[in-house]
């Protein structure tokens, strides 16, 4: 590859004391994330300036630095000097994957938060995703009482601290957040409490805000404003291409954000007409029936929009670093294409579009229990929150007042 690249001078690169190993793997690395010929030598070219900031700092062997240190041989001013600024940055990537990087000592909020997090995966039996959450919140809650520089700050733990963080939490949260954000602290609590680090029946002094079933608005939306929502895809384009095929996806199925971008190549079962969909939250698998539509709009993007890549997720980003989508690029595209069709959508997100499928479906006759098993609920009760009716379905089910000649 450094061959490739610098045909007559690819010595200078072979022959650095501390580079010299990792360029070669490096740039095939780059190549494999859809960098092109001329970025993955204006990258490597830098190589012999960053070599020489090492000697200046007296760096004997990059296992000596960690990921923060090398990021710090960047320049500051990144319009100055870009391309050395990208080779550090994609350069610690690289080497962090590798493993050549020193892994920095664990903290004391990351050694307990993971210890939750294996808690709540491999004996709770918690998606990661919602583990990930529950994570989260002990992280913030570890924070807020110092706890790298107050060791004790758990053992000392009490009704006024608990009381400050959920009064801070509520000032940027709904009653709804605020609910998950309650149910959660009490987890934590009860798990402190096992492991003999807080003392026990604080969980129990954490009050839930009321949060009523039906109280909000239904989000679905009507059926016309989904198929013009999706008719307003500009498919000539390339993000266009995948953007309609996630959102048709989640118009088709109900799949949630996580369920369209995870994925894969072998997923898409061509020969028997099904498609496999991994359910995230609950860790099953479904298998669904492929309809041409459906099929036709994936193999359009898989032969004209989706880039070349070692991965095998089916939603891939377009500019390199190729890498499969974030969850929250779902909501992206939703958002983008109603605002370039111009339709009256109250709601953001596309999980609308699975609260409008569940409601279709309803309209149409289908059971609670089919519409349960197509959106992957294990519990009625989850299902019956995409089924608040409307103003509308409301007026319809009415009965017609008698006429008043017909009154007693």
């Amino acid at each position: 590859m450094l061959i490739d690249l610098f045909p007559r001078a690819h010595a200078r690169y072979t022959s650095l004391p501390l580079l010299s190993t990792h360029l070669e793997g490096f740039a095939r690395w780059l190549r494999e994330q859809g960098f092109s010929h001329a970025t993955i030598r204006q990258r490597v070219l830098r190589a012999r300036a960053l070599e020489a900031d090492f000697q200046r700092q007296d760096v004997r062997g990059l296992g000596e630095l960690s990921c923060a240190e090398l990021l710090r041989f960047a320049p500051p001013k990144a319009k100055d000097a870009k391309h050395l600024s990208a080779l550090v940055r994609s350069l610690t990537v690289y080497l962090e994957t590798q493993g050549v990087l020193r892994r920095p000592s664990v903290s004391r909020t990351q050694l307990l938060v993971g210890t939750y997090r294996d808690h709540l995966t491999q004996v709770r039996g918690y998606a990661h995703r919602t583990a990930g959450n529950h994570a989260a919140l002990a992280r913030e809650l570890l924070g807020f009482l110092r706890f790298e520089d107050n060791p004790d700050a758990l053992r000392t733990l009490g009704p006024p601290q608990l009381e400050a963080f959920l009064k801070a939490a509520a000032a940027r949260q709904g009653r709804a957040a605020l609910r998950n954000t309650a149910a959660r602290l009490r987890s934590l609590l009860r798990f402190l409490t096992g492991q003999g680090e807080a003392a026990a029946g604080l969980d129990a002094l954490i009050d839930t805000p009321p949060v009523y079933r039906g109280e909000t608005l239904p989000r679905a939306l009507p059926w016309e404003s989904v198929r013009a929502l999706l008719a307003g895809v500009d498919r000539a384009a390339t993000t266009g291409r995948r953007d309609y095929a996630m959102l048709l996806l989640a118009a088709t199925y109900g799949l949630r954000s996580s369920e369209v971008v995870g994925l894969r190549l072998e997923d898409f079962r061509w020969r028997s007409g099904e498609i496999r969909v991994r359910r995230p939250k609950t860790g099953d698998a479904s298998l669904l029936p492929l309809t041409d539509e459906v099929g036709a709009a994936i193999v359009d993007y898989l032969r004209n929009a989706r880039p070349a890549s070692v991965h095998r997720a089916v939603f891939l980003g377009i500019r390199p670093p190729i890498r499969p989508l974030a969850p929250s690029s779902l909501g992206t595209a939703f958002d983008k294409w109603k605002r370039h069709c111009e339709i009256d959508i109250p709601c953001s997100g596309a999980h609308c579009l699975r609260h409008s499928l569940a409601m279709r479906l309803l309209r149409r006759d289908a059971s609670l229990e089919v519409i349960g098993d197509l959106l992957g609920h294990r519990s009625p009760a989850s299902t019956c929150a995409y089924l608040r009716l409307s103003a509308d379905d409301l007026r319809e089910a009415a009965l017609e007042l008698p006429a008043e000649e017909e009154r007693p």
